[in-house]
């Protein structure tokens, strides 16, 4: 397995919480930099967060303050975690892996992409 693996989407009502898991292979768990996307219908696919080897994290500033992303390198996984859900961050997400140089924030630069899991955020 090389492409990772999302997890953890669903349905949740505004204010609510969330917690998406990506499960990645020891390839693409040792990528420079890990991330989070996600598209909502008629958009383009956008940043959401990312986090790279030694741990530095990056953020869209429409999710600073609620979302976390963080990484378990015994396990092979990144998680996001995701507080006061608003109906406006009902998307597909997906996780995806930097496997060289580039932009953190770009989804150009990035080389292997989950399948991605859905979230839905009621008001």
């Amino acid at each position: 397995q090389v492409q990772p693996v999302e997890s953890g989407g669903g349905l949740v009502q505004a204010g609510g919480f969330l917690r998406l898991s990506c499960a990645a292979s020891g390839r693409t768990f040792s990528s420079p930099a890990m991330g989070w996307f996600r598209q909502a219908p008629g958009k383009e696919r956008e940043f959401v967060a990312a986090i790279n080897w030694s741990h530095k994290t990056y953020y869209a500033d429409f999710v600073k303050g609620r979302f976390t992303i963080s990484r378990d390198n015994a396990k092979k996984m990144v998680l996001l975690q995701m507080n006061s859900l608003k109906p406006e961050d009902t998307a597909v997400y997906y996780c995806a892996a930097l496997s060289g140089e580039g932009d953190i924030r770009s989804n150009r630069d990035y080389d292997y992409w989950g399948q991605g899991t859905q979230v839905t955020v009621s008001s």
